[in-house]
């Protein structure tokens, strides 16, 4: 190796290694959500959190939150009101915010018993006709269910959790619970919540089958990092450090069953006035 190319060599890596050094922030400020398992919550339980951690360390400073519930007003009460810098999940190509390269992909779950003896891998099984299957309404799995003609055995569940209402009929993961209890044969949900609910209770019990949409309503979303539009410095430095820490991220995933899939190679996902279709209740809005 000549001495040219080794100093460009040595040169690179002092670069990404002093990536994070050259972050602007004195302290990394997560937008949390306080509610919201396998996400975040307070007492920084969820797989969200141990991202931002990870995040925090490369950048050299301390991890502060500030605490909204991921609904409706959620970027116009939070990174626009300049109270947090970093929405640590949000689809790539949501249009309220500034996103960065994707650092995981998941998609929604086909939920069903594994003493049910049921071999569905994909919804266009014609086995799901004959099931009576839970899933919420105006997400992307009840619209294929729809386009498909398989609404008469759909049992329809509310999108919107509000946690303080305490109400069991809006929880996430409800149609699961009822998968347990026998009254429903299969439920589709998305893919973090199902997995994290799965393997934390019913490991043993339930199968969780990824699911794909090669059609024009997608069923796997590819997840970035939110930040106010125009702080590209910040952006740059967000990209930096999951490219460096994709592994222990992955890790993450996996020790809270979060299925993940190859990040998409093609441009931002298809965005109407709000983005693609959101998988966390309720919708982010403006």
């Amino acid at each position: 190796m000549t001495v040219s190319r080794m100093l460009g060599v040595v040169l690179a890596v002092l670069l990404l290694g002093g990536a994070a050094s050259a972050s602007h922030l004195k302290e990394l400020r997560v937008c949390g959500d306080p509610d919201n398992l396998p996400f975040s919550n307070e007492k920084q339980e969820g797989f969200e959190n141990r991202i931002a951690e990870v995040i925090a360390k490369d950048f050299g400073v301390p991890l502060q939150y500030f605490w909204w519930p991921h609904q409706r007003g959620l970027v116009r009460n939070t990174l626009q009101a300049d109270k947090c810098d970093v929405l640590i999940g949000i689809p790539r190509g949501y249009d309220p915010v500034l996103w960065t390269k994707p650092y995981y992909r998941s998609t929604y779950v086909l939920v069903y018993r594994k003493d049910r003896g049921l071999s569905i891998k994909s919804l266009d099984d014609p086995a799901l006709r004959q099931l009576r299957i839970g899933v919420q309404r105006g997400t992307p799995p009840h619209d294929l269910l729809a386009e498909r003609g398989i609404l008469a055995n759909v049992v329809s569940y509310s999108l919107f959790h509000d946690p303080q209402n305490h109400d069991p009929e809006s929880r996430p993961t409800r149609p699961i619970e009822d998968v347990v209890a026998g009254t429903l044969d299969a439920a589709i949900v998305w893919g973090p919540w199902a997995g994290y609910f799965v393997k934390s209770q019913h490991a043993a019990t339930l199968d969780v089958v990824p699911l794909e949409s090669r059609g024009p309503i997608p069923l796997a979303f590819d997840i970035s990092m939110g930040i106010k539009k125009g702080e590209h410095e910040l952006k740059t430095d967000l990209e930096g450090a999951l490219a460096r820490h994709q592994a222990e991220i992955e890790k993450i995933l996996d020790d809270y069953g979060v299925p993940h899939l190859a990040v998409s190679s093609a441009g931002a996902a298809p965005a109407g006035p709000e983005g693609p279709a959101l998988p966390n209740p309720p919708k982010f809005q403006q």
